[in-house]
């Protein structure tokens, strides 16, 4: 799709952290964006898009739209040419009240109800969807059954439920909402992108939804005398934006796309690279802790017996292959992501 100059394009939940990082990387690559937030009233949530405006003046306008609320996302589409749905929440487990409340809700129903914006809007081209790996797995054993025990993107989620891994299940209901969404009709095309735990500098204030914050409790010292043996796939918040733009940008870009690291990174390995830049940094774990006293004390700290077998010490190999050849994305070493991650996090903690 060539996008040179021509047409707007709409990003929503602009003032995330994914999001803020796209509004961005879309203006300096000369766009015309358009940027739903809940409220242009706060202040401290919109700066950094106001500040955007101010460095591209014209080029960047702001919406207020409810994920909940259908057809409030139809001003800010109306003659766009790519829609980028990125808004979903994303909360820590410990925050999560009601799964389906606080986040299948949004997720699947935000998700139709953009798309139904799509379908009222005839200017629109392409949806680039923000997924998740959590809608190709549920529990890290569920990729021992896959090819090679390599994740891929030839995989759904089966296993996770509004009751066990909320967020995951909701991801995977959204998206496969949308795929059902664009088989019935002929002319837009739906490309997902689906990043692991997304990690690096952010543009947004401290807010809740947790993504700066997954790492709160390693930098602030509960795993002081050790890290349990728990790995994250991880992505790059600027190689997930560039994904997004590729995605959009390149006409054979269709399907899935897994963006993250090849290789899983731990907690250990994590405080590893900290130290390593920062060798003061206070209560970062030196050790590794074996499993037996995660497995005992693990559900004092909210860990169940279940989550525990299905996640600790295990670690797979990501297929990020389709990300490469297809959109082009290079990533870089996990070290520069992380640091930059908790550089970000000491200025806001």
């Amino acid at each position: 799709m060539d996008m040179d100059g021509r047409g707007a394009v709409l990003v929503t939940g602009g003032s995330g952290f994914v999001g803020s990082h796209l509004v961005r990387r879309l203006l300096e690559r000369g766009y015309r964006v358009r940027a739903t937030v809940r409220s242009t009233g706060d202040t401290a949530k919109v700066a950094p898009l106001r500040a955007m405006q101010e460095d591209f003046p014209g080029a960047l306008e702001l919406f207020e739209a409810d994920l909940l609320a259908d057809g409030s996302f139809d001003t800010a589409m109306s003659g766009c040419r790519v829609v980028f749905h990125v808004a979903s929440p994303f909360l820590m487990p410990e925050k999560i009240k009601d799964g389906r409340r606080d986040m299948v809700d949004p997720a699947l129903l935000g998700t139709r109800n953009v798309l139904a914006g799509v379908e009222r809007t005839p200017t629109v081209e392409k949806v680039v969807l923000t997924s998740t790996v959590g809608a190709i797995f549920g529990d890290y054993v569920d990729v021992r059954s896959m090819d090679g025990g390599v994740l891929s993107e030839k995989y759904f989620n089966t296993t996770s439920t509004v009751e066990n891994n909320p967020y995951h299940y909701a991801k995977t209901l959204a998206e496969r909402e949308a795929w059902a969404t664009e088989a019935a009709q002929d002319r837009w095309r739906l490309v997902c992108v689906n990043p692991g735990l997304v990690l690096g500098p952010s543009l947004t204030p401290a807010s809740r939804s947790g993504s700066l914050f997954l790492l709160d409790e390693l930098f602030k010292g509960y795993f002081f005398y050790g890290a349990p043996d728990f790995s994250f796939t991880t992505a790059d918040v600027r190689e997930v934006a560039d994904a997004h733009i590729a995605a959009a940008e390149h006409d054979g870009a269709k399907g899935r796309y897994i963006v993250a690291a090849e290789t899983m990174t731990s907690f250990h390995d994590m405080a590893r690279i900290v130290r390593g830049r920062h060798p003061r940094a206070p209560r970062l774990p030196r050790t590794r802790l074996p499993h037996w006293p995660v497995r005992i004390l693990g559900p004092a700290f909210g860990l169940t017996q279940d989550y525990i077998r299905k996640h600790l010490g295990i670690r797979f190999r990501v297929d990020n292959s389709r990300s490469v050849r297809e959109l082009g994305i290079t990533y870089r070493p996990v070290e520069e992501t992380v640091l930059d991650h908790y550089e970000s996090w000491r200025r806001r903690a």
